[in-house]
């Protein structure tokens, strides 16, 4: 397998010197150019994939070296990149930065290494001169193998203070600086939250883009950061999608089908899909498909119900705790996720999804919002987080995804905590979970219900669609025969 020759990292030396807005602003007016430029980001994050996409017209997609192996990162890229003119891959928080402080393990110079891929390196260049080449010195000479081809300097003091920095690094690295941008003209990205993403996905945030396109556009030499962006080609074979299932680039709704089922066999998964409930990693649906299941998108925010047909259910994350005043009155809808689940539809709760199978919702304010209540307890949201990093799943016994001793990855981020109830029994845990902070039960087992707060991502292990879809076959066995 094999894709366009254009590449580029945008890396930063840290978090918060500005490189989401220089990939938003270079994605944006390399679209103006014509061109079809597909995004990437490293590591597990979701939202500044949704700004990719918004951007791009294209889904952007996650590089994550630590969830899974250099072969399937070479695989996710290359079937994403194949017809497009160039791919940006946005870093993740300094370009060495990753999981572990000794190694490039998890980072976006690790992506660069397996990638093959040249890296545009943001600078904020505020208050200095000469030293902002003594920077790229050190990150050139940290990992020698990697390939910083070029520089963006963010937050100059003006056009002149350009030329300065210009020259230093120029001088000093041997790499061109291809662009910058001053600080009072920085463009402010609204802070990046989950409640931000449905505005993103409605276009509200069109006019920004398209302003900072043309900031970088008149600033930055596109020529010459499309020169740097040549690399050889990355070949991959095809393991994680070996019967050649071709990924959806348009940005759009996925591959959903809500028809054919009598007709072809396939077992329908339903995923609710609506601005509470959002986040998914675009290979976890693909590697459902491509192991046989229709996918059939339904909202439980517009009252729309589990659909008749459907043989599995997947409750992804996203933030049910900003609609809760909305879920808690669909009443049909609760009703229909509780009798899907009772009946023995293969479920899998994630995050936001799990907390919507609780009894109750708690905002921070102290307003409690009533949810299906087919797991006991409830969950509060709290202001500070609660949870945040990678995980390491092993499964427990009854759990049908991951049966007990097979494991895969995923990542953890929430702002809400559960609180069991006195009167009803636990349930056993879905997984054990191993993160930075040690070792723990998580997440819950009922009928054939996998819940937790754990985003796990398939590709970490890609038989778990498999598993997944066979289990939905054999409910729709069981309910045709029953």
């Amino acid at each position: 397998m094999r894709m366009a020759k254009r590449r580029l990292i945008i890396a930063g030396t840290g978090s918060g010197v500005g490189k989401t807005t220089v990939t938003l602003g270079v994605m944006a007016a390399l679209r103006a150019r014509g061109l079809t430029v597909q995004g990437f980001k490293c590591g597990p994050d979701y939202i500044d994939p949704t700004y990719h996409t918004a951007v791009t017209g294209r889904h952007s997609r996650n590089l994550d070296s630590w969830m899974t192996n250099a072969e399937a990162v070479r695989e996710i890229y290359s079937r994403a990149a194949a017809d497009a003119d160039i791919a940006v891959i946005e870093g993740v928080m300094g370009f060495y930065d990753g999981k572990d402080p000794l190694s490039n393990t998890g980072s976006a110079a690790e992506i660069s290494l397996l990638l093959d891929s040249p890296v545009l390196l943001v600078v904020n260049c505020q208050s200095m001169a000469r030293s902002a080449a003594a920077i790229v010195k050190g990150f050139q000479a940290l990992e020698p193998r990697a390939r910083i081809a070029g520089v963006f300097a963010n937050k100059v003091g003006s056009e002149g203070h350009y030329n300065i920095v210009r020259a230093a690094i120029e001088q000093e690295c041997g790499v061109p600086v291809v662009g910058y941008m001053t600080r009072d003209e920085a463009v402010a990205i609204p802070e990046r939250h989950l409640g931000l993403v449905p505005s993103v996905e409605r276009g509200e945030l069109d006019g920004l883009f398209s302003r900072l396109g043309e900031l970088i556009g008149a600033k930055t030499d596109l020529d010459r950061l499309l020169a740097i962006a040549e690399a050889p080609p990355v070949a991959a074979a095809p393991r994680l999608f070996a019967g050649g299932f071709e990924p959806d680039t348009t940005g759009g709704q996925g591959h959903s089908a809500a028809t054919a089922e009598a007709s072809c066999g396939r077992p329908v998964i339903a995923v609710a899909r609506d601005a509470a409930f959002h986040f998914y990693y675009p290979e976890n649906l693909e590697l459902l498909e491509a192991s046989g299941a229709r996918l059939q998108y339904f909202s439980p925010l517009a009252g729309e119900t589990v659909p008749d047909e459907a043989s599995g259910l997947y409750l992804g994350g996203g933030f049910p705790e900003e609609f809760a005043a909305v879920l808690t009155g669909q009443s049909a809808v609760l009703e229909s996720v509780r009798s899907a689940i009772e009946r023995g539809l293969p479920t899998l709760a994630e995050c936001g999804g799990f907390m919507f199978l609780t009894g109750a919702i708690v905002t921070t304010d102290g307003t409690r919002y009533s949810m299906a209540g087919l797991l006991p307890g409830e969950v509060r949201m709290q202001k500070k987080l609660a949870a945040l990093g990678y995980r390491e799943v092993q499964g427990q016994p009854g759990n049908f995804l991951l049966g007990s001793g097979l494991r895969a990855r995923g990542h953890e981020f929430h702002y809400s905590t559960y609180h069991g109830t006195e009167d009803r029994s636990p349930l056993e845990p879905a997984y054990h979970t191993t993160g930075l902070r040690g070792s723990k039960p998580e997440g819950m087992l009922a009928y054939r219900l996998v819940a937790g707060y754990t985003h796990l991502y398939f590709p970490s292990d890609p038989e778990l669609a498999a598993r997944w879809v066979e289990a939905c076959r054999e409910f729709k066995a069981g309910d045709t025969s029953g």
